[in-house]
């Protein structure tokens, strides 16, 4: 009778753990904590501060107005202006990142690249005094075109402000600071499209353009619509440029060349903070708790679309 010796199966030497490893991994997990908890604390505080408004009759509210008709018109104006500032800094973004990442040499790519950069460190007041100083009164002539010649077109109804500040001119102003956002997102995922796509498209016979167009622009398109949300995020809670540049009268109007322009939740806030008090201070503060919810809406959106695509991968 034999007998068949087992061979014990060796045991999986368990990876060791450096301490710099834990200590970083920990680092690591109290900061994201500790961005959730300020999150929490800040929307509980709103919460907070604004439900004395929210529960409050009509007649004790600013003009004796209902809350949703006292915030309406100004997240309208906080959307209009934003909306303007993205449409115009989007496509312009874009140009300026596939200049630097494909068309330009090296030198002056780097150096216009730090130049973009340096638009983000601005103050917003300076962008403010530049466009009710510089903008305003030079797109005077501009807004009388636009208004003699498409005028039919309520956004360019008229009258034709004699000032210059207008829904128009707040726009390009914002969408002068959130440049520098979408161009440094729009820049990097450019830069960072697979290699072998390009190299195989330009092997085809296709020209520069052509490639981009079949190889950095769909790769780099979850990429473009997420720097657009983080640049129209900026543009939603911008308050002082928009508080100097706009001339305001509480109306609702698509009209973005006269005189009579909506205000934004962030300016309307700045502006009327120092004189409030009792329930003033708990209806501004209701207005802000209105773009808090719109901000984190629009940043949820675009991280759910860059972890939409996250699982694709090219050949670098």
């Amino acid at each position: 009778m034999t007998t068949t010796e087992v061979t014990p199966t060796p045991r999986t030497a368990r990876p060791v753990t450096q301490l710099g490893d834990r200590v970083f991994a920990g680092s690591a997990k109290g900061a994201g904590i500790l961005i959730l908890v300020v999150l929490a604390g800040v929307a509980a505080f709103l919460l907070t501060e604004a439900f004395p408004a929210l529960v409050a009759p009509a007649s004790e509210l600013p003009g004796e107005h209902n809350l949703a008709v006292y915030i309406w018109p100004l997240l309208f104006g906080t959307l209009l202006s934003a909306l303007i500032a993205l449409v115009i800094a989007t496509p312009l973004a874009i140009c300026v990142a596939l200049f630097i990442s494909h068309y330009a040499p090296r030198r002056i790519a780097q150096g216009l690249g730090y130049l973009v950069d340096l638009l983000a460190a601005v103050p917003s007041i300076v962008y403010g005094l530049w466009g009710v100083g510089v903008l305003a009164p030079a797109s005077v002539g501009l807004m009388t075109w636009l208004n003699d010649y498409l005028g039919w077109i309520p956004l360019f109804a008229g009258p034709v402000s004699a000032t210059g500040r207008t829904m128009l001119v707040a726009g390009l102003v914002l969408a002068v600071m959130i440049l520098p956002i979408i161009t440094a997102v729009a820049r990097e995922v450019f830069l960072q499209a697979p290699r072998l796509h390009e190299e195989a498209a330009l092997a085809l016979g296709a020209t520069r353009w052509e490639m981009i167009k079949m190889a950095v622009l769909p790769f780099g398109r979850s990429g473009l619509i997420s720097g657009a949300m983080l640049g129209l995020g900026r543009a939603l809670g911008e308050t002082m440029a928009v508080a100097i540049v706009l001339s305001v009268s509480g109306v609702v109007t698509f009209n973005l060349v006269s005189s009579g322009n909506p205000s934004s939740i962030a300016a309307n806030i700045a502006l009327q903070f120092p004189e409030a008090s009792g329930l003033g201070v708990n209806v501004l503060i209701a207005s802000g708790l209105v773009l808090f919810l719109v901000t984190l809406a629009v940043n949820m959106l675009a991280r759910y679309i860059v972890n939409r695509r996250s699982e694709f991968s090219g050949a670098n």
